[in-house]
């Protein structure tokens, strides 16, 4: 395909004509159950070229080359019975007795919640046919297509609150090269939206460590995620089949917070965790149950932060998204943040500016970096800057990976050796942090307290500044000329 975005565009412009897709979750939602099937599809005919025994979990009728590959095939209201009446039954209850389980399970999970919202077969016939035109098993066109899909997430933060399943790719890839996963860690995200920490860990992974077509193997086995609600969890099966993980088992529906941190078959084997977990929400009742008294909390982002502590195997690191609010929160924060210093060493914070995730939220966020190697000893902190000429993010202008060059030149080597405090990086021994009670909200000391409005604004500043105190002083002296006047007529 020579524009796989065009397609992209025209595909979107078909789907507002109908009257069944009512805004961009449902728009979204609808392409990408196309996008799998299609995928998958494409895959598989490759699978079946490489192993002549291959044979498909599918039905036959039901996969994609059978009833969609034809552009002059079934449409209007034949389409539609078709996808209502047989497709969707169909996928949602494939057998799972089959040589190839572990794919019927990805279909299966995919298709338990898929909702087709078309109400025009014709129309989804013209959608169809578009899609046809992207070949997944090109590189070219899975290349774009990866770039494409990127911004079909992107497009969430106008579907209400389903953009709090997407990170700016900037943080996701600095993350990633910071904690730099080998090819058998296990890279695991508890909250993972639309896998795009995954996405980054699959990519590194492959670029540096995947040799050999054993390798490979491994890297299919060591990428895990859980995601708990349906339209993300979609779409991050499917974002893990556009980077290669054939059979993405291992990307989970649920609540990775609804079975006690005892009991999970993850506590202490995970390699590195990943992770912008969800803050500002609240967890349903008797979750928080799941977690030490001591740490008991319905608030999601200080139970998820437990749960990547115990998850966390000897050695093991994370790097995890969190707001301003856990910094400086007390109470069962302060007991939550004991537990981090004295089990694991939070070896960085970096601190970012105001609307990173705009425009979803305007919360101020922070980059977490520790390991299970021991307790902290020293906390460095390190204020990320907006580029130059930038007064906030948005999303016509978003953070770009490139404004890390210099946190990756400050980072120091193995060990993070070598590290300096400069204008905006410093360090805080846990003595300290201690004595603050636990409070990691530290400001720069070396920040001058410069005021960065402009003259103008300055200007507009005084003078109010100006009125304001010379009506503060007439009313003063009014005051004061009314006190004394009763004053003199007492005395009378």
């Amino acid at each position: 395909m020579a524009d796989v975005s065009s397609a992209l565009k025209a595909i979107q412009d078909t789907m507002r004509k109908d009257a069944g897709v009512d805004g961009d979750a449902q728009r979204i939602g609808q392409l990408v159950w196309m996008f799998f099937l299609k995928i998958f599809d494409d895959r598989e005919e490759e699978l079946a070229l490489l192993d002549d025994d291959y044979c498909s979990p599918m039905p036959s009728a039901l996969r994609w080359s059978a009833w969609a590959a034809n552009p002059e095939g079934i449409t209007g209201d034949e389409l539609l019975s078709f996808i209502n009446e047989k497709l969707f039954p169909g996928l949602k209850n494939i057998s799972l007795d089959v040589p190839e389980r572990a794919r019927a399970l990805v279909v299966h999970g995919v298709f338990q919640d898929a909702i087709n919202y078309m109400k025009s077969g014709t129309l989804i016939r013209q959608v169809i046919n578009k899609i046809n035109g992207i070949d997944f098993n090109n590189l070219g066109d899975r290349h774009t297509f990866g770039d494409v899909y990127e911004q079909i997430l992107r497009d969430l933060q106008s579907a209400g609150n389903a953009g709090e399943f997407y990170t700016p790719r900037a943080l996701t890839q600095f993350m990633v090269e910071m904690l730099d996963p080998k090819l058998a860690d296990i890279v695991f995200d508890p909250a993972c939206g639309t896998g795009g920490f995954l996405a980054c860990a699959v990519d590194h992974k492959t670029d540096l460590y995947v040799m050999g077509e054993n390798d490979y193997e491994v890297l299919q086995s060591s990428i895990r995620g859980v995601e708990k609600k349906a339209l993300p969890h979609l779409l991050c099966t499917t974002n893990m089949m556009l980077h290669g993980i054939e059979s993405p088992t291992n990307i989970i529906r649920g609540n990775t917070l609804s079975k006690p941190i005892k009991d999970h078959p993850l506590r202490r084997k995970v390699d590195v965790i990943l992770t912008n977990p969800p803050f500002g929400g609240i967890e349903e009742d008797g979750i928080e149950r799941n977690v030490s008294q001591l740490y008991q909390t319905r608030e999601t982002a200080d139970l998820f932060l437990v749960l990547i502590i115990e998850l966390l195997k000897e050695g093991g690191r994370a790097a995890v998204v969190l707001p301003d609010g856990t910094l400086f929160g007390e109470g069962t924060k302060t007991r939550i943040k004991e537990k981090l210093l004295t089990e694991c060493n939070l070896h960085t914070i970096v601190r970012l500016p105001n609307g990173v995730f705009n425009p979803y939220t305007g919360i101020k966020t922070n980059l977490l970096f520790f390991e299970k190697t021991g307790p902290t000893e020293d906390v460095w902190f390190y204020e990320h800057p907006y580029p130059d000429g930038y007064k906030n993010y948005s999303k016509a202008r978003p953070i770009r990976l490139e404004e890390f060059g210099a946190e990756k030149a400050w980072w120091g080597e193995s060990g993070r050796r070598g590290r300096q405090q400069t204008p905006r990086s410093w360090k805080v021994g846990i003595e300290e942090i201690k004595a603050r009670g636990y409070n990691l909200d530290i400001p720069n000391p070396f920040k001058p307290d410069a005021d960065e409005r402009s003259l103008v604004e300055l200007t507009h500043a005084y003078d109010r500044s100006r009125r304001q105190l010379m009506d503060a002083n007439a009313a003063l002296l009014a005051a004061l000329g009314s006190a004394l006047g009763e004053a003199g007529q007492m005395r009378r």
